[in-house]
Parts: structure tokens; C-alpha cells; sequence
């Protein structure tokens, strides 16, 4: 008999009461090969066959079930078929849809194509939907049966129901298919929500709590689906966090005039990274700040960290209240950690007694201005330190009577800050006597430190500097002005020079200079500080022109320093003089070597120069500074003498207003400039002394030391003693200045890779990526372009990546990648632009950008005993083998970091798909482990982005890797092809 379609083959078959065998036999004989089952519906056929009458046709589900168990008809197309079935009053067919369920529900697969396992996802949706409806059903059926005294069918059909969506639900595996459907199918996802939402009103008059918790557990699996990648546990076991301990200290000793959010940002990273709780979180930002305010050195520093701790800490803890959930729980977390703090009494003593004061009160006044504390926990934490502070060790009370407390001084001076701000924007000629005395104010003491850090924590450093770079601007010309006028006027000029080059020295010459605007005049301080002031690291041409102005206005300089008893001050253009200076002093330094000029004249010029306006002693000494570099040894006395003269104060009675305290800055300015000069030439010059150390952290290099030794010895320190404190933070800078970036970064991870015990290698790690926060862009750069492939690729340094330091470096590697990639989008900070740049040409030769031409990294991979086009699994050909989301996403492959992360996931694929297994192999998986377990969920500009799809079947191999979680990870599911890769490899597990 030649039977035309489907249906009459099964009604043939049910007629003549065919076994299951003898039916799929004759099936197979009359639909020759060709079209598979699936495309000619077998599973639906037989479905609506068996479902005519008002209980099933077990003859037909028999069909049905030999089918599904000889994989004739795909789970898809049987999940499907059921999903269409609405009747759900005959409850002998749902029940025997439940059995038939039951028979693989658990267990789903497909081994097809990446469509067909899509197609898996998006049945199994439906089924889901479907079994919410079903279980609706019973539940009002039950509800119904209860009114009318007959329950025990109703509930029966809801238990089968609960039971097997509990089964379905219970599976990560099923539970990330569905992640993946829908992601694809966002409306049915809706649906099932609407259904989940009617379920749950239904089950709420429901008495019985056994069927009610079922349903609640099976409602809570399904909201969890979409989240299913944020789960982190957190780490309890520990209590100490070194790199939120070093971030805080590089940032307080380095970068107080940063922006917080960079700050904020990195901050959070390493939280995510570490999985760090929030009151361990805050507590450590707090430790950090205590510590740095022990250990700062007295003065400028110690004003910093002040500033850093009260006025900067509580605006990074408002912004990171944006990222921790919710306002209340924050504000717990805050409290919270102020109560372990109070636990941690000797470093609060010891803080109270280094600045005189209650400094855990101010904190606390200050958190609670900002909305971090309520008024509660501030009463209640203050009665505990207080009664604390009882007990504590207290200075005699001659000693600190009179000392005037920092964190009272810094609170104070910032709201002086935003008034001088005020004060320095009214016209300058309408009242430059009374502005006078507002810069004499700020002179005084330590007001001016007080100002400048309380400025920079606050973010006003920048607008403070341009304000007095503008009433510089307003000073350099006298018009038809009156002696005491022009005194005024001399005095406006030399304060607010001196207080920029201050300003400079102190927080970086960046705060100063203006967003380059095209066209405008660049003002003069600006043009002096670029060209003609000594900084760390530059290097002057004392021969440049900026040295060598009109040679009349030399002349006349020349002549009034040497004939006239004491500077003029009416209608003198002071920034002709600072610019004219250099070229005066050589020709007095000229006719002095030459013995025209007596030592006496000298001293009366030099006087001259310093005596009304210490600024012009200041460019006088840049000059010099400049010109002793390109002397001989034999010839450098006297440009050494005329410093040591121009750096002492004059003892005279006709100096203008505020000298000594000018004269204060000056030194502080003349040491910052000299001090190279001075070291190279193993000269010393006593400057005056303000009792204070105005350079703590310079030359802490030991002499006669190679390098790579202070670099390891250094490192075993700290490792030892767990934390990165500023002293060291400070060497590791210029360890880093000095070897240079490739240098500083091998030797570390030499360093790394020598540990053996678990525990100093986690600590290690800690404090590595801390260090490498000095400039994580260029170390990342380094690091994974070049010292990761080479360990990778050599086999003879294979060993050296075995557990535990193989492990270190893998999360450290994944650390930086994390971070420099979050970061890299938003500016460098101020301390790295200093930094040479690696030329981006050294990556574009190591790693071209033309794909047709293998790089450097690929040639190595394919002379290493296999090629490297044999990436890509046999199903997957028609992917190229580098394919990644991140071509798809059309990133900027001329950047860097994306084209070293590129070339690191390609030799990732390459190992993974090697013949030859060994410590790299396992290194990979670390790598991957480490990557999987940093991620947010969702983060679609994630590093994993550069792994070539073809990685991901790979990595399924790896037994540690074989887990639905990990490849919802690993995979970019904003993309459909992203989500066809997960599908297929999920639905293979």
C-alpha cells in the first residue's frame, strides 16, 4: 500500500495494531530518506492523533514514546507539540503530556546545528509557558473542587504539575537555555512573567502548604533566570584587603587633586573583583586613611593626607552609595564599619595623638553632613570612642596646648576656599590694597598648604590656580601709577607668581595649565612654567630662546641691577624682567669670571634681584639650574655661588610688605628647583629653614645599589609585611621611572612566579596589582602582550606556571585586563601622563592590523608543532577562526589594549585546541576561571568580547569549564550569533 501522508500512515498503523518497532520499521519504508522527521511534524501528527478522544490513545503515545527514544523526532519538536495542546479539562491527556515530559525534561540535548539548538531554547520556552497554564488550571480547578467539597482530583493534577516543573526548573542547564530564549524572545518571557504573576494569586487562597512553598520555590527559579549571572558569593573568611588599602594610600599620596569618579571607579573594580563585603569595603578605605595619616611626613604631606582623609574620602563613600544598593542598607554598612573601626583602638590613638585631636568625631561629623550616617549611629559611635579615648595614652599637655588640631584647620579652610574664589573675581583695579591683604592673609603660616589641599581635595585647585594666573596676568602692566600704587602692584605680582610655582611643585605642573584653546593668548606664567622652570624629569636648553629676549631690554636690566641702590617699581613690566633676567645674569656671571665685577658687586646685584620681588630671584635660579647642567666640573663655582646668594633671605629694612613670608615660599620653590643640580654636582646649599622636610619622598633610592636589587628587596618587604605603605609606593615610582615599564613589570612577576605557598601567593597578587596601579595601562600593555605569550609559547618555561604562582598570575593577568579595560575609555590620571607613552607603532608591528597578515604573535603559535588555522572545530569551518564579538561590536582595533587582548584570546584558542596538553593548557583555564568569576552579569564591554567564538566549544572540553553558567558567561548574548554559540554548546553538555 503507498501511503500519501503522515496522518494515514499512523491511522494504518493504529488499525492494524503495529508494535512500536514494527511501526517506526514500516514508517521508515514508506518515507524514504530525504526529509527528516522533524520537517514533516511526526511528533505533532502523532500528538494530535493520540489526543482526539477524551482520554489518549496509548497505542499512538506508544508510537510517540519510541520515537522520542530513538531520537526519530528531536525534544524541540516534541516540547512544541505539547505546548500547543489548550484542553486542559481532560485530564487523562495532561497527564499523559506530564509522563511524557517526564521522560527527558532533565535531561535535554541537541547535537544539531546552532539554529536547531535556538530552536531547543525557544520549545522549551513554550513548554515552560505551557506548564504555568497547566498548573493555573489545576490550581483553579482545585479552588473550584474545594467550593464544592470535592478536591482530591484537583489537587492530585496540581502536585503532577508543581512536580514537573520543579524538574524542569531544577536544571542549571535547563535554566540557562532559557536565559538564552529569553534574551531571543522577550515577549514570551513577558507572558510567562503575566502567568507566573496570575499563578501566584490563585495559589494565595490555596490551603494546603506543602503544593504553596512547591509553587513559591518553582516562582523564585524562574524570576532567578534572568539574574542567573550576578550570583556572587562574597569572602567572609578574610578581614584584611591590601589593594583597597594600597589604592587609597597611592591616591592620597599621589593624586589628591584627581577627579573621585576615576577614583570611585577603580574603587568598585577591585570590590567586584575580590568580591569584597561592603562594611570590610568602607572599613579598609578607612584603615587607609588612618594609616596614611600616621606615617605622612610633617607638612605639605600632612596637610594632604588631612585634606584626603576629611574633605575627599566622604565625597568618594556619596558617589559609591550610587553603586551599593540602596540608600538604607548603605548607610548600615557605613555604621557598620565605624563599629569594627572603634575595635581597632591603638590605630585610632595613635591617629588622635598625631593630630591632636578626637579625628574619629570629625569623621563622623563630616559622614553625617554627606548623608552617610543617620544622627543615631553618629551619637551612638561618638559615646563609644569617647569612652575609649579615656584610656588612651595622651601627650603632655605643654606639648600639644597650643598646636592647633589639622582636621579642624582643613574643615575650616574650605569654606575660606569658595570665599577667596569669590573675592578673586571682582575687578583687580578697583581695589587691589584690600585683595592685598587677602593674599598677605594666606601667606601666614600654614594657611597657604591649608588652602591649597583643602582646594585640591575639593576639585577647586584648578579655578583657584587660574584665578591668580589672571591676577598675574593683570599685574604685568603699570600705567601712569603712583609709587605706592606700583608697590601694590609689585607685591600682587610676585605673590601670585610665587604661590603658582608653589602650586606647581606641590600637586603637578597639569593643575596650571588651561584647556589649549586655539587662538588665545597663553598667559605669561604659563609660557615661563612650560619653557624656562626646572621640573623632575625635564630637561633645560638654558641656550633656548625663550631664555634670550630683546637684547635692549637685557641691557637696561644689566645697568638698573648693577648702578642703582634698589629695584624701581613704578611702570616696571615685571614679566619683562622674570623673562630678561636669564640673559642678565650670564652677562653678570661674564663679567664677574672675566673680574669686571668684584664679589662685593655681585652681592649688591643679587640683592638687588631679591630684595623688593622674590620672583625674579626665582627665574634668575631656573636659568642657573639649567646652565650648571652644561658646565665642566672646574667651571661651575661660581654659577653654584651666585645660587647660595640669590637662595638667602635679605637683611634689610626697606623691603616691601610680607617679605619674610614671601621669602619662606621662595626657598621652598629655589630647593624643589636645585635639588637634581645639587645631588649631581655634590653640592649643598643651606636654604632657610622652616623646621619642616619641604621634600620627604626625594632621592629614597640607597646609593651604589643596582636597581633590580632595591626593586626585589623592596617587593620582599612589603610581601612580608602585607601592605604597601607610601615610602614604598614612592620607591616603586621611581624603580618604575628609572628600568622602565617592560623592566619594572618582569622582574615583579619574577618576583611572583618564585612564591610556592597558596598564601603568599594570594597576597602577592593583592599587593602586585596594587603596585601596578602606578600605570596599569602601560603595565597591562606589557604584561599581556608580551610577557603572557612569551611564558605561553615557550615550553621551557612552562613549569614555572604550576600551581599556586600559575594561579596568581592568571588572576592578576585578568585583574589588570579588568581594569585597564574599564578604564582605558576615560583619561589617564595626572601621575601617568607624565610617563612616557609606549609608541602605539610597537603594537601595530607586534600585532598588524591587517588579518591577511599573520602577526608576529601568530607566526610563533604555527611554528610551535601545529598550524594555526586549525583553531575552529570540524562543524564550524564556515566560522573564521578569530571571529569575535568584538568585530561584530566594530571596536577600534587601532587602540592597544584591544589589539594585545585580541591577539591574547587567539593564542588562548590556539592552546585550547592544541594536541599538546601541559601547565599552559591549565594556565588557560585559570585564566578563564578567573575571567568568568570577575564578570558582571551583562557587561557587554567585557575583555571576553576578543575570544573568537570558536573558543567556546573548546573550552566546553575542559571538564572545570563544562558548566551552562560558565558559557552564559564566556559568551556575548547581546548578539544573536553570541547566543547561537552558547545554545550549541549548552545544549551539548
Amino acid at each position: 500500500m503507498k501511503v500519501v501522508n503522515l496522518k494515514q500512515a499512523i491511522l494504518q498503523a493504529w488499525k492494524e495494531r503495529w508494535s512500536d518497532y514494527q511501526w517506526a520499521i514500516n514508517m521508515k519504508k514508506f518515507f524514504p530518506k530525504g526529509a527528516t522527521w522533524d520537517i514533516l511534524n511526526l511528533a505533532e501528527a502523532l500528538l494530535e492523533q493520540a489526543m482526539i478522544g477524551p482520554s489518549p490513545n496509548p497505542l499512538i503515545l506508544s508510537y510517540l514514546k519510541y520515537a522520542i527514544s530513538s531520537q526519530m523526532v528531536s525534544y524541540s519538536s516534541v516540547l512544541t507539540a505539547i505546548s500547543k495542546f489548550d484542553d486542559f479539562s481532560r485530564d487523562l491527556c495532561v497527564q499523559a503530556l506530564l509522563d511524557i515530559m517526564d521522560m527527558f525534561c532533565d535531561r535535554l540535548s541537541c547535537h544539531g546545528k546552532a539554529e536547531e539548538c535556538i530552536g531547543l531554547c525557544r520549545a522549551l520556552l513554550s513548554a515552560l509557558h505551557w506548564l504555568l497554564r497547566c498548573t493555573a488550571a489545576s490550581a483553579e480547578r482545585l479552588r473550584e473542587g474545594l467550593e464544592a467539597g470535592t478536591p482530591a482530583a484537583g489537587e492530585k493534577q496540581l502536585a503532577m504539575c508543581l512536580l514537573r516543573l520543579e524538574k524542569t526548573l531544577s536544571s542549571t542547564k535547563n535554566r540557562a537555555l532559557l536565559h538564552i530564549a529569553k534574551l531571543e524572545e522577550a515577549s514570551s518571557w513577558t507572558a510567562i512573567e503575566h502567568s507566573l504573576l496570575k499563578l501566584g494569586e490563585t495559589l494565595a487562597s490555596l490551603s494546603n502548604p506543602q503544593l504553596r512553598s512547591q509553587a513559591e520555590q518553582c516562582g523564585t527559579l524562574i524570576r532567578s533566570i534572568p539574574t542567573m549571572l550576578a550570583v556572587h558569593s562574597e569572602q567572609l573568611h578574610k578581614t584584611g584587603y591590601p589593594t583597597v588599602h594600597a589604592v587609597v594610600l597611592l591616591e592620597g599620596t599621589m593624586n589628591l587633586t584627581g577627579e573621585t569618579q576615576p577614583l570611585v571607579e577603580q574603587l568598585m573594580m577591585v570590590k567586584r573583583m575580590q568580591h569584597i563585603p561592603t562594611p570590610l569595603f568602607v572599613l579598609e578605605i578607612w584603615k587607609a586613611c588612618f594609616v596614611g595619616l600616621i606615617e605622612s611626613p610633617e607638612g605639605t604631606e600632612e596637610l594632604k593626607w588631612t585634606a584626603f582623609t576629611f574633605l575627599k574620602i566622604p565625597q568618594v563613600l556619596v558617589k559609591l552609595k550610587k553603586y551599593c544598593h540602596g540608600d538604607k542598607d548603605f548607610t548600615e554598612d557605613v555604621s557598620c564599619a565605624f563599629e569594627f573601626l572603634l575595635k581597632l583602638t591603638p590605630l585610632l590613638d595613635k591617629a588622635d595623638q598625631r593630630c591632636n585631636c578626637d579625628c574619629t568625631k570629625f569623621l563622623l561629623q563630616e559622614c553625617s553632613k554627606q548623608g552617610l550616617l543617620s544622627e543615631a549611629s553618629v551619637t551612638n559611635l561618638m559615646a563609644k570612642r569617647s569612652a575609649d579615648r579615656e584610656h588612651a595614652p595622651q601627650l603632655k599637655s605643654g606639648e600639644n596646648a597650643n598646636i592647633q588640631p589639622n582636621p579642624g584647620l582643613i574643615l575650616r579652610a574650605e569654606p575660606t576656599v569658595t570665599n577667596i574664589l569669590k573675592t578673586m573675581d571682582a575687578d583687580h583695579s578697583k581695589s587691589p590694597e584690600g585683595l592685598l591683604g587677602v593674599l598677605g592673609h594666606m601667606l601666614s603660616g600654614k594657611s597657604l598648604d591649608l588652602l591649597l589641599a583643602a582646594a585640591a581635595a575639593t576639585g577647586k585647585l584648578k579655578s583657584f590656580a587660574r584665578k591668580f594666573i589672571n591676577l598675574n596676568e593683570f599685574t604685568t602692566h603699570g600705567n601712569e601709577e603712583l609709587a605706592k600704587a606700583a608697590s601694590v602692584r609689585a607685591l600682587l605680582f610676585d605673590i601670585s607668581f610665587l604661590m603658582l610655582c608653589h602650586v606647581a611643585q606641590t600637586y603637578g605642573s597639569e593643575v596650571i595649565l588651561s584647556e589649549s584653546s586655539t587662538g588665545a593668548q597663553v598667559p605669561f606664567f604659563e609660557t615661563w612654567m612650560q619653557t624656562c622652570m626646572p621640573e623632575e624629569g625635564k630637561i633645560l636648553n638654558p641656550d633656548h630662546p625663550c631664555f634670550w629676549p630683546d637684547s635692549t631690554k637685557v641691557e637696561s636690566l644689566v645697568a638698573l641691577l648693577n648702578n642703582s641702590s634698589e629695584m624701581k617699581l613704578v611702570q616696571m613690566k615685571w614679566h619683562e624682567a622674570c623673562l630678561s633676567i636669564s640673559a642678565a645674569i650670564l652677562e653678570i656671571l661674564n663679567a664677574w669670571e672675566n673680574g669686571v665685577l668684584a664679589f662685593e658687586s655681585i652681592q649688591k646685584i643679587t640683592d638687588n634681584i631679591k630684595g623688593k620681588v622674590c620672583s625674579l630671584a626665582v627665574c634668575a635660579v631656573a636659568w642657573l639650574v639649567a646652565h650648571v647642567r652644561m658646565l665642566g666640573l672646574d667651571e661651575r663655582e661660581k654659577s653654584l655661588q651666585m645660587i647660595r646668594q640669590l637662595a638667602g633671605p635679605l637683611y634689610s629694612e626697606n623691603t616691601l610688605q610680607f617679605y619674610n613670608e614671601r621669602v619662606v615660599i621662595m626657598s621652598s620653590i629655589l630647593e624643589h628647583m636645585c635639588a637634581d643640580v645639587l645631588q649631581q654636582t655634590a653640592t649643598q646649599i643651606k636654604f632657610p629653614s622652616t623646621g619642616v622636610d619641604t621634600m620627604p619622598y626625594w632621592n629614597l633610592l640607597p646609593p651604589k645599589r643596582p636597581i633590580k636589587e632595591v626593586l626585589t628587596d623592596m617587593f620582599a618587604k612589603v610581601l612580608e609585611k602585607g601592605w604597601v605603605d607610601s615610602r614604598s609606593i614612592h620607591i616603586f615610582d621611581t624603580l618604575l621611572h628609572m628600568g622602565g615599564v617592560y623592566w619594572f613589570c618582569n622582574n615583579l612577576i619574577k618576583e611572583l612566579l618564585k612564591e610556592t605557598r597558596k598564601e603568599h601567593t594570594q597576597r602577592a597578587v593583592e599587593l602586585l596589582y596594587s603596585i601596578f596601579c602606578l600605570d596599569m595601562q602601560q603595565v597591562t600593555l606589557v604584561l599581556l602582550g608580551h610577557i603572557l605569550p612569551g611564558l605561553l609559547t615557550d615550553s621551557s618555561k612552562w613549569h614555572s606556571l604550576m600551581d599556586p604562582p600559575g594561579t596568581a598570575l592568571a588572576k592578576l593577568a585578568v585583574w589588570c585586563a579588568l581594569s585597564s579595560y574599564s578604564s582605558h575609555k576615560g583619561q589617564a590620571s595626572s601621575r601617568q601622563k607624565k610617563r612616557h607613552r609606549e609608541d602605539i607603532e610597537d603594537y601595530i608591528s607586534l600585532f598588524p592590523l591587517d588579518d591577511m597578515q599573520p602577526s608576529k604573535l601568530m607566526r610563533l603559535l604555527s611554528s610551535n608543532e601545529e598550524d594555526a588555522n586549525i583553531l575552529s572545530s570540524p562543524t564550524d569551518r564556515s566560522m573564521s577562526s578569530s571571529l569575535s564579538a568584538s568585530q561584530l561590536h566594530t571596536v577600534n582595533m587601532r587602540d592597544p589594549l584591544n589589539r594585545v587582548l585580541a591577539n591574547l584570546f587567539l593564542l588562548i584558542s590556539s592552546i585550547l585546541g592544541s594536541r599538546t596538553a601541559g601547565p599552559h593548557t591549565q594556565f588557560v583555564q585559570w585564566f578563564m576561571e578567573e575571567c568568568v568569576d570577575c564578570l558582571e552579569q551583562g557587561s557587554r564591554g567585557s575583555i571576553l568580547q576578543f575570544m573568537p567564538f570558536t573558543t567556546v566549544s573548546e573550552l566546553v572540553k575542559v571538564s572545570a569549564m563544562s558548566s551552562p553558567k560558565v558559557v552564559l558567561a564566556i559568551t556575548d548574548l547581546s548578539l544573536s550569533l553570541g547566543r547561537q554559540v552558547a545554545a550549541k554548546a549548552i545544549a551539548a553538555l
